[in-house]
């Protein structure tokens, strides 16, 4: 399966640096190029039409880099004509259904976005800076750079990184706007990406970069990749305090890695995070002392594991698993208690099933007992998969010693208890 991961961290995005990045991985570039370049033909009143891939370096690395050169005499252009100019060009060239379909829905989103802000219909609507021929030149050659590499096929997949939105302020056609600008936001607030502001007080994301990216619908849960090629592209803005550079990860991975979003197993993703710390300075009493102060935390899970530190003496690992929210409140237990000077800690995901505490009772040598059994499951379109039957281990030490019977024993006596549940519970479903 190929993967493509888009890595806007140290740059944020825009249409053009998307297309140099794209530009790096077809194999004639010069061919989309030229293609694009028969543009002016297509919209009005555009006098001249350049565009060139450059290399240039930054940071001692060599990034991609489009130069345009436009001569264009209309400030603005109504949505309509944008349209037009697009699937004429589309058709002529011969874009693929797929190509032609993502093309059109960025540039909907675009025109919707300035239609829902300014509160106007997408009839009556003129377009300003999103007007111009440059706009169709990301559009269009993004969706024929995707078109090349194959990413419409159902078994490319695309990740992308958080994505940084920058600050400050920007000047437009409509005046001083805050950035994000409004067309931005419009656009990123019904999307899956996830965004920040920052880091620094200038627009890191465009309304033609983000549209682009929503409409790809990217993946934002981890990935492991067999690395390919690694493609480095900058847009036209230069910053002194920021990179500005947009990485893109070409590779491929495994298949039946990612849960996909049909699989039934996507509705069970949760966010966890993990603690750690290594001690080799506290006793056996403080370590017992700490972890009955956990029994009052709400923590997932605990484990102490014995290691050898890095002056050679014998400490423990201490991992903690518990809710996100809750990170801060269980750090300074491990801070306060054990005195370490610093945690690790790490949010990431995790798969959780369903799970039902089903309460019955249970007769051994003539006495009832009350007993808990706890039923893990995963509900489909179709039917419901138990994944697991089990009596709760409290409940079967608590029987063992008041029957004098080995734990062992006592489950010889759950057995039949645990299919009943387990044709129950397939049955409820059908």
């Amino acid at each position: 399966m190929k993967l493509l991961y888009i890595d806007t961290i140290n740059s944020g995005i825009s249409g053009d640096m998307f297309l140099a990045s794209l530009l790096g991985l077809v194999p004639d570039s010069d061919t989309l190029l030229n293609e694009l370049k028969s543009l002016k033909d297509y919209l009005p009143d555009v006098s001249k039409l350049q565009i060139e891939l450059i290399n240039i370096k930054r940071s001692g690395i060599k990034l991609n880099k489009l130069k345009i050169d436009i001569k264009e005499n209309k400030h603005h252009r109504t949505a309509n004509v944008l349209k037009i100019s697009l699937n004429k060009f589309l058709e002529d060239n011969n874009f693929t259904n797929e190509a032609k379909n993502y093309a059109n829905n960025v540039l909907n989103s675009l025109i919707q976005a300035e239609a829902e802000i300014h509160g106007e219909l997408i009839e009556n609507l003129h377009l300003h800076e999103l007007s111009s021929v440059d706009t169709l030149i990301d559009i269009i050659g993004v969706s024929r750079a995707l078109e090349t590499i194959d990413a419409f096929n159902i078994n490319f997949k695309i990740f992308c990184s958080k994505l940084p939105l920058g600050g400050g302020t920007i000047k437009t056609a409509h005046g001083i706007l805050p950035v994000p600008a409004p067309a931005t936001l419009k656009i990123l607030e019904k999307s899956n990406l996830i965004v920040y502001n920052g880091p620094i007080e200038n627009e890191l994301v465009t309304p033609t970069g983000a549209a682009l990216l929503v409409n790809l619908n990217t993946l934002n849960i981890p990935c492991e990749v067999r690395l390919k090629k690694v493609i480095y592209s900058t847009g036209q803005k230069e910053f002194n305090n920021f990179l500005n550079i947009l990485r893109l990860y070409y590779g491929e991975m495994e298949e039946g890695v990612l849960f996909t979003e049909s699989h039934p197993l996507k509705d069970y993703i949760e966010p966890i995070t993990v603690l750690e710390t290594n001690i080799d300075d506290v006793s056996g009493e403080i370590l017992g002392n700490f972890i009955k102060k956990l029994e009052n935390e709400d923590i997932l899970d605990i484990q102490i594991i014995p290691s050898i530190t890095k002056k050679n003496r014998p400490g423990h690992n201490i991992k903690v698993l518990c809710r996100p929210e809750n990170k801060f409140k269980i750090i300074e237990k491990f801070l306060y208690e054990l005195g370490t000077l610093g945690v690790r800690f790490n949010t990431i995901n995790r798969v959780c099933v369903e799970r039902k505490i089903e309460n019955t009772d249970i007769e051994i040598n003539g006495k009832i007992y009350d007993l808990r059994y706890k039923i893990s499951y995963i509900d489909t379109e179709t039917e419901r998969k138990i994944v697991n039957i089990k009596p709760e281990n409290e409940d079967i030490r608590r029987i063992a010693e008041d029957s004098g019977l080995s734990l062992k024993e006592i489950l010889f006596f759950t057995h039949a208890k645990s299919e009943h549940f387990y044709y129950k519970y397939k049955k409820n479903n059908n």
